[in-house]
């Protein structure tokens, strides 16, 4: 029996890719406010920024965003990772994920 080895990136190492793209993890310093172990996203049409831990990466809920994000701004975006959903739902969401 043969097995075909797929070209995609296994999940985690997709993820970080985008992250490594779109947001300050790519870069050699993260600003001042973003403590070890978080990162900033922008969300919602008023691109508010939010601090989250990177436990959040393996929630099927917030992967979910990440891949909408990168549907939407591909990876060569300037402005940092902007998750494209309402300021509401992203409160809500990692309300539950707390």
């Amino acid at each position: 029996m043969a097995f075909r080895r797929s070209n995609k990136l296994p999940q985690a190492g997709a993820i970080k890719q985008i992250l490594k793209r779109c947001s300050s993890l790519g870069r050699r310093q993260q600003p001042a406010d973003v403590p070890k172990g978080h990162f900033a996203v922008y969300v919602g049409e008023s691109r508010s920024r939010f601090i989250v831990p990177i436990s959040y990466l393996t929630h099927p809920e917030f992967q979910s965003l990440l891949r909408q994000a990168e549907e939407e701004f591909g990876f060569d975006h300037d402005m940092g990772l902007t998750i494209p959903c309402e300021e509401v739902v992203f409160r809500s969401l990692t309300s539950m994920l707390r």
